[in-house]
């Protein structure tokens, strides 16, 4: 009976991967590239076939989750028309009540019939006494790894309080979270007297109210519990072919604010390649999801590579806001440091899209790591929130943005003293505030522009800062290459300037160099830095981008 009862309050059961143990490689040597890459891998079976019983009553509980999902959204609509229509009565509302409970009953006794077919299936009750097993004593943690299951029942793997991770630390994250840089007051010098908070009060609750109902379903549309159960079955294909094809390992970490982060780690620094030395970590976008994400990218180029999901997205827990986007990605690079033991020298962080906030979040907070690559990101929230926002609105929305969700992209970026890489979509439909083919209103450029004028402060004077905006509007290689000689560039002369500064001033930004230089210097040098700093990729921003794209930023 206990048995029976393990079977009907279990989670669901997707996949299993099973491996034959006479080609089993050793757990602590990865495969070679060639295997990583092979599709179809022969060593691996992936099957799980429920039982009729099973199969059909879990086919109605997720109708029925589907339909709740719906309710849910569409409540205050249908209260508002209840009301209207007088159906809110005492005397309506109790057989309404019978009704429902009389559903929930159905739906219970559905529950037992699908435990009852999963307890008649051999294949569901070892799953559920291997995780009860882990449950317990953590024994049978590796033959978890072969199953694919309800994430809310996988065990926690790395907490954000071990001792290993934070008694070295200095100043490590509260129960609250993570520290964020918090945007300036609107209204600098205010009084901030009883009467004027009192007088906010209004805006500050509309503002709470749109962030946490339509703003932040509008930025993070991945969060929304109807396109996650759309895509499920493209996330458990994706999630199978990195378990079978690239020996990846999945993990749950607990974040200080108490949400559970799902994490996948493809190891290659026992293969041949010298990159797999280096970890990726892969800030996705805000409908991106690791098992089809661009963690794509950094494995074909052979890197080790880490993904995770935000927090609300498929098996991660909570909803993404700012803070809570903070609190996942330093335990994500805690996990990377403590558990798997990468050094920060070693650690990439590389971002698509919106992933450009929690990128710069890492790297502002972990100075050492080793470079930082945004692909198709911006440089702040505001500009491209009014942009699909009516002109009205546009005090509700610089108000709400800035305060539940400010992503501060360049300013957060600005605080890193390492090598970044910033591509740039030329044809990006998404991070242009008017048409794509405008790409002077790609906010990458934006982006671009903030760094280097916080690191080369004069040298993006009033030449510098004219003569990269004309590179900027430059839709081609053959324009980029014609302004560039038209100026005449010579790269040496610039890396020695450069050299000579660093030598003498040491590396940390920003630097004066170019302070006593001629205007033609100035101007040969900005486009130097901009032309480092910035590669154009010829694509829309959902495009894949190719491997031979991922590229290291450029460092003396």
């Amino acid at each position: 009976m206990a048995k029976l009862l393990s079977c009907v309050l279990g989670p669901r059961l997707y996949k299993i991967y099973r491996e034959r143990d006479s080609e089993r490689a050793p757990a602590s040597v990865p495969e070679t590239p060639t295997a990583v890459t092979a599709p179809h891998s022969s060593s691996w079976d992936t099957y799980y076939q429920p039982r009729a019983l099973e199969k059909h009553a879990d086919s109605i509980l997720a109708l029925a989750s589907v339909f709740w999902s719906i309710s849910y959204y569409s409540s205050p609509f249908a209260f508002f028309y209840l009301y209207r229509k007088g159906y809110l009565s005492l005397s309506k509302v109790v057989p309404f009540s019978h009704y429902a409970g009389t559903l929930l009953l159905l739906l219970a006794g559905v529950a037992c019939l699908r435990g009852i077919g999963r307890w008649t299936n051999p294949q569901y009750r070892q799953f559920i006494t291997i995780l009860e097993a882990t449950h317990r004593n953590q024994s049978s943690e590796n033959k978890l790894a072969n199953y694919n299951f309800d994430f809310r029942s996988w065990p926690v793997d790395f907490h954000w309080e071990e001792p290993s991770s934070r008694k070295e630390s200095r100043g490590g994250p509260s129960r609250r979270g993570v520290a964020l840089l918090r945007p300036e007051p609107l209204h600098r010098g205010t009084a901030d007297t009883l009467l004027n908070r009192v007088k906010k009060l209004p805006c500050q609750i509309t503002s709470y109210l749109v962030a946490h109902t339509l703003g932040r379903r509008m930025l993070y549309p991945g969060s929304v519990y109807l396109l996650q159960k759309a895509l499920m079955p493209v996330l458990l294909q994706g999630q199978a072919r990195l378990v079978e094809e690239c020996n990846g390992r999945r993990a749950k970490l607990l974040a200080c604010d108490g949400n559970e982060i799902d994490t996948m780690f493809v190891d290659r620094r026992g293969t041949a390649e010298p990159q797999g030395q280096k970890l990726v970590i892969c800030c996705e976008g805000n409908a991106g999801f690791y098992e089809v994400g661009c963690v794509s990218t950094p494995l074909e180029a052979g890197y080790s590579v880490l993904g995770w999901n935000h927090p609300g997205f498929a098996g991660s827990t909570g909803v993404p806001f700012p803070q809570n986007e903070a609190n996942a990605m330093d335990v994500v690079v805690q996990f990377a440091i403590h558990r798997l033991g990468f050094q920060p020298q070693d650690i990439i962080i590389y971002a698509w899209s919106i992933g450009g906030f929690t990128a710069t979040w890492a790297a502002m907070s972990y100075p050492d790591v080793s470079a930082m690559i945004l692909d198709a990101s911006f440089d702040d929230l505001v500009p491209l929130a009014l942009k699909v926002m009516p002109d009205s609105w546009r005090g509700l929305v610089t108000r709400t943005v800035r305060q539940h969700l400010n992503l501060n992209n360049a300013e957060q970026l600005c605080r890193y003293q390492g090598p970044v890489l910033l591509i740039r979509r030329t044809k990006d439909e998404i991070i242009t505030t008017t048409v794509p083919e405008d790409i002077m209103s790609n906010r990458g450029n934006d982006l671009l522009l903030k760094l280097l004028q916080h690191r080369y402060p004069r040298v993006m004077a009033e030449e510098g800062l004219r003569v990269v905006r004309q590179w900027l509007e430059a839709s081609s290689q053959l324009e980029e290459a014609s302004i560039y000689s038209r100026w005449e560039v010579e790269e040496d002369w610039c890396l020695s300037v450069l050299r000579s500064y660093q030598a003498e001033h040491g590396p940390d930004f920003p630097w004066s160099v170019g302070e006593d230089m001629s205007a033609d210097g100035r101007r040969q040098l900005a486009l130097f830095l901009a032309r480092k700093h910035l590669h154009n990729f010829e694509a829309t921003h959902c495009t894949p981008l190719p491997a031979q794209n991922f590229q290291m930023p450029w460092h003396l």
